[in-house]
């Protein structure tokens, strides 16, 4: 099945971790968020992509171009052809990665629009290109094959805004620095949509899929809810953008199924 990401936006919340790059390449560890998500899909099988572009588009286009020479360790022989010799090998060489330029200042609902063509007539999943999780996306494309409506969210307990403790007795026992929350659910993105869909699109630079096209869903009862009680996390600031790096660095980052 064809996974759909958003990698267009402006990302103006997070330029002060970077302003030359657009937010699905800044990166956990070595790698870019939007690296993350391809590699968490592809853990459940799902390995052809197409990514909506827009704001800095050729970064991302020349990271997948040359992917070879960002992944791999190589030596390059220089003033003699430029002959490259790969040394290492990576576990992608399964992927088809279609790159879209959906319109710099397009909005949601147009980039998807402008994708129909590149997943046809098929069910496809769709999410953002800057939030990581450990969605378990069989069972979410289990829930939205039974319920045969037009579109399924992932419904997510937001990030708490301050720190958890847990304590006996006075002391502390643990401290959790953004726990989820137990408020209501939020949208979480990875989607999964019927070509239904595109009937509530329309390619218009202005139009948001979060706005007209949800609202239209929910209007006629074509919206689904699977819910996700475990990790989601967004990276749309500075303090996000560190929060990540650490889950990473410490080696057990639920999204890590590879």
């Amino acid at each position: 099945m064809k996974v759909v990401i958003l990698c267009g936006g402006y990302g103006t919340r997070i330029r002060d971790v970077s302003e030359d790059i657009p937010k699905p390449m800044i990166p956990i560890g070595r790698y870019p968020i939007l690296w993350h998500i391809m590699k968490y899909y592809a853990s459940y099988g799902h390995r052809d992509f197409v990514l909506c572009l827009g704001y800095k588009a050729n970064v991302i286009k020349d990271f997948f171009l040359n992917y070879e020479a960002h992944i791999k360790d190589f030596t390059i022989s220089l003033g003699h052809g430029g002959e490259i010799e790969f040394h290492t090998e990576h576990d992608e060489s399964d992927w088809k990665v279609t790159l879209a330029d959906t319109g710099l200042d397009a909005m949601t609902g147009a980039r998807i629009a402008r994708i129909h063509d590149y997943v046809g007539d098929d069910d496809f999943m769709l999410t953002y290109g800057d939030g990581v999780g450990d969605v378990d996306l069989d069972e979410l494309l289990k829930f939205h094959q039974a319920h045969k409506k037009t579109l399924t969210v992932t419904g997510v307990r937001p990030p708490g805004r301050f720190g958890e403790m847990v304590s006996h007795g006075g002391r502390v026992m643990e401290f959790n620095e953004k726990p989820q929350s137990n408020a209501g659910r939020i949208s979480g993105g990875y989607f999964v949509a019927s070509a239904g869909l595109f009937n509530y699109l329309e390619d218009d630079d202005s139009l948001m899929f979060e706005k007209e096209p949800i609202e239209g869903l929910v209007k006629d009862k074509q919206l689904m809810t699977y819910e996700h009680d475990g990790f989601w996390q967004p990276m749309d600031t500075n303090r996000e953008y560190q929060l990540l790096n650490k889950i990473y660095e410490k080696g057990n980052a639920p999204w890590v199924k590879w």
